[in-house]
């Protein structure tokens, strides 16, 4: 885990983001994606500011094909935002910060 940041995995998924009781950003990437890389420290502070309210986790999609796949995630950086096991929310792309605050706001409402 890098700082706030839980790195998951396929194994770890259900436990970590379905059965979570607070919401659920997962970051899926991969060590070679650069968005990835740019949208990173965006994830880190968004994990800060909403430390104990949203959980905040990431899984790379090269060694966990099988949670990506099951979810339709196509290109990465993809972001999904979970509430009660459900997807609540979805980001593409590297997107700027505040497009990234609106959506989880909205999740937390």
């Amino acid at each position: 885990a890098v700082g706030n940041v839980l790195e998951i995995s396929d194994q770890t998924f259900d436990q970590e983001v379905l059965k979570s009781s607070t919401p659920v950003l997962i970051d899926f990437w991969a060590p070679w994606c650069g968005p990835c890389k740019a949208i990173a420290p965006v994830v880190e502070e968004v994990a800060g500011t909403y430390a104990g309210r949203l959980k905040v986790v990431k899984m790379n999609v090269d060694d966990n094909p099988q949670t990506p796949t099951r979810y339709g995630v196509r290109g990465i950086p993809n972001l999904l935002l979970f509430k009660q096991g459900q997807v609540a929310d979805q980001i593409v792309g590297a997107v700027p910060k505040a497009h990234l605050v609106r959506a989880i706001d909205s999740a937390l409402a």
